[in-house]
């Protein structure tokens, strides 16, 4: 990253805003209805980037294939949408990550698999609409992540180039998406993870166990 960096573009969930809370209060929501007693939270946390899918069976071991999926999935949703912005929140040591980008010039941008219908509303819930450059949900571009298409999305938006963009995410379609979109990329520890690979084995250019790092890589002065 020894080239100038000219803006920053961010995965949402696990990676600027901790939005575990509320997505795994959804899970349990579903459970309970059913009169089911709630998991753990920590049963919930890393599956969070897996979206309706991973949360549906996590809470009621129900996979995509089972002829209910879709009506349980739709339900999550509907409870997820409800609650969306109840408990969360914008990762505390993100913000004066963002201040400092903003002191420095540099504009930020969030790309994430979020549906608009909840990435938007939540975004301005958080005030976080009045500081984004670009917002580029996952319905914004015909293709989602791990495809370059929202990312590439971005920097059309923000008139750069994709290689003077970094991508910072907590998820390995992250890093695949902004490697096929020439854009540096960093992968976030203190995200949500997943269940797969390390995440030193994600190929990421960096990766940072906590926010204020980011401002330290080379390229980021």
């Amino acid at each position: 990253m020894s080239v100038a960096v000219k803006a920053v573009l961010f995965d949402l969930d696990g990676t600027l805003i901790d939005s575990a809370p509320d997505l795994a209060g959804a899970g349990n929501e579903l459970r309970a209805a059913r009169g089911l007693e709630p998991l753990p939270y920590a049963r919930f946390r890393p599956l969070v980037g897996t979206g309706a899918r991973g949360m549906v069976k996590v809470a009621l071991d129900v996979d995509p294939e089972h002829p209910q999926f879709i009506e349980l999935r739709d339900e999550f949703l509907a409870r997820y949408e409800a609650r969306m912005t109840t408990e969360t929140a914008l990762f505390t040591a993100m913000r004066p990550v963002l201040d400092a980008l903003r002191a420095r010039g540099l504009p930020w941008g969030i790309v994430t698999n979020k549906a608009q219908r909840f990435t938007t509303p939540l975004v301005r819930a958080l005030g976080l609409d009045r500081e984004a450059a670009t917002v580029v949900s996952g319905d914004t571009t015909p293709h989602s992540k791990p495809h370059p298409a929202p990312l590439l999305e971005a920097a059309r938006q923000m008139n750069l180039a994709p290689e003077d963009c970094v991508y910072v995410g907590d998820d390995h379609r992250d890093v695949l998406a902004g490697r096929a979109a020439g854009m540096r990329t960093v992968a976030a520890s203190w995200g949500y993870l997943g269940a797969g690979e390390a995440i030193g084995d994600w190929g990421a250019d960096h990766v940072i166990d906590l926010p204020e790092q980011l401002l330290k890589l080379p390229g980021m002065a």
